[in-house]
Order: C-alpha cells, then structure tokens, then sequence
C-alpha cells in the first residue's frame, strides 16, 4: 500500500447518484449531498469514528458495503487496513469511491444481500445509513450476507438511524416513519436499540458495543463540527441560492425537528462467534 488514499476532492467533478433525479424527488440523503453535505450519517462524524475505532481496522481485510460518497471509505483506508472492498448498487456511487480510494482498495458493483464475495473472506464489514433504508426482510438479507462474509471472529460494524425508546408507543413509532417516508423520499424503517440488537443476534452475531448520538444531521452546530467552517458555509450558500433545494431541506428540517426528542443515531460492532 502506498501512504494515503487519494484526496476526496478528486471525485467531485463525478456526478452524484440520482443526479438525473429531481430534486423534488431525488432521496433526502442525495438532496443533501448535492447541497454540498459530505458526512451524511445520522449520528455525524464522531460516531462513525467511534464505530470505527472499535471495529478493529488495523491489518484486516475490510469490506464496506454502500458507502455512498466515500466519506468513510477514506477514513478507514487511513487505518491501514490488509485490503479494502467495497460493493455499492449505484455505479456513480461506485465510481465516486474508486477515486477516493485509488490503489489502495477496490470497488465493486454490487448487492449488499448478495456481494458476490466469498466466505469467509473479510476480518470487518462496515456498513452505514443503509439499513435503515431497508424492510424487514431486506435487513435480515443484508445482515446474513454480511454475517456470510465475515471470517469467525470477524466483526460487523453497522451506523444507522435509531428510535427511543425501546418501548416507543406504537401508534407514535408508526406516524414517525410516515412522516419521515414523506420527507425523505425515501420509506426508511428506523428501529429501536433494541430491535437493532434483535436484528444482528438472528444472524448469529453478538453484539459489544453499542452507543447513539443526536439525530442532528441539520443542526449548525453538528454541521460545523462535520463539515468545517468552509463546508458549513459552502452548504448554506447553496441552498440559499435554490428555491426548490430549499424547500426539499426545509422540509427535512421540519421533520427532523418534530421528532428528534425520538429519533438518534445509533452504532453497533458485533462478532461473528469462533464456532
């Protein structure tokens, strides 16, 4: 391995995913992205670097599955990891980290439920804000695919959007994800800290670590903190300058804000048991 991944500004000029979309109908996360957001984890950066830290990157073969703008991919090559995989549908997605990894990993197109990759073949699988995304039986997929590729001892390290609490009212938790659906464009399917747990021991995993943060993916100050002072800026030149922009980030914000006494965003690392 050469030193350091190449520098994410070089994917920049490459378009974005669902760049041919919309804005009024592109998914809430790549409304963001073309915002000019870069950390788009519910939790922000420091959760993802939490998850990372414990994950156990150092020396091992790591498979990243969906890593969208590349955001982490950078920050676990810089952990100098045996080798780098990543698997993403979306073949501007994928391009877009190839050239935030360079020669220091490879990109596949891919299924997260179904990668190709063989098993028993990865030490860590990182998988973040894509869960969510998912129903029932599509998580259950992606968690057995990722339990498949795991060697015993390996781990899985996961970064998604949570509910509390464990014992969220029902009727409450349901107009939750209906609002959020309509927001984001996107029929997301947040759980409980809970049900994440539930989630990762039915494909056979155990869970040691798990932590949240505030879901506070529009707040200034989680933006400045994210983004830097310059990308924080940047983001709000640009929404100013685009009404329809705008009005899409308003109304996530209206959202976010109505329920964020309820919404977190959560991070577990599990392993997959010796035998």
């Amino acid at each position: 391995m050469s030193e350091k991944p190449a520098d994410s500004t070089t994917s920049t000029d490459l378009p974005l995913p669902y760049a041919d979309r919309p804005v009024a109908s592109a998914p809430g996360h790549w409304v963001l992205a073309r915002a000019g957001k870069r950390v788009l984890r519910p939790g922000g950066a420091a959760l993802s670097a939490a998850m990372l830290s414990h994950a156990g990157l150092a020396g091992a073969d790591v498979v990243e599955l969906a890593p969208g703008l590349g955001r982490t991919a950078a920050e676990i090559i810089k952990d100098r990891p045996a080798s780098y995989t990543a698997i993403d549908r979306d073949p501007d997605a994928a391009r877009r980290v190839a050239a935030v990894v360079g020669d220091l990993g490879s990109v596949r197109q891919g299924e997260a439920a179904d990668t190709g990759l063989d098993d028993a073949s990865a030490d860590v699988v990182v998988g973040e804000a894509m869960l969510t995304m998912q129903g029932d039986k599509g998580k259950a997929a992606i968690v057995a695919e990722a339990a498949r590729v795991l060697r015993p001892g390996g781990r899985y390290a996961i970064h998604e959007l949570g509910v509390t609490p464990d014992d969220i009212d029902e009727e409450y938790y349901t107009e939750l994800r209906r609002d959020l659906a309509r927001s984001i464009h996107v029929n997301a399917r947040p759980m409980t800290a809970a049900a994440w747990k539930e989630l990762m021991e039915d494909a056979g995993l155990v869970v040691d670590w798990v932590d949240t943060a505030p879901m506070a993916l529009l707040k200034v100050g989680r933006n400045i903190r994210d983004e830097g002072l310059g990308g924080f800026l940047r983001i709000a030149r640009n929404v100013a300058a685009d009404k329809e922009l705008r009005g899409r980030v308003q109304e996530m914000a209206r959202t976010f804000k109505r329920y964020e006494k309820n919404m977190v965003g959560i991070a577990l690392v599990a392993h997959k048991p010796e035998s």
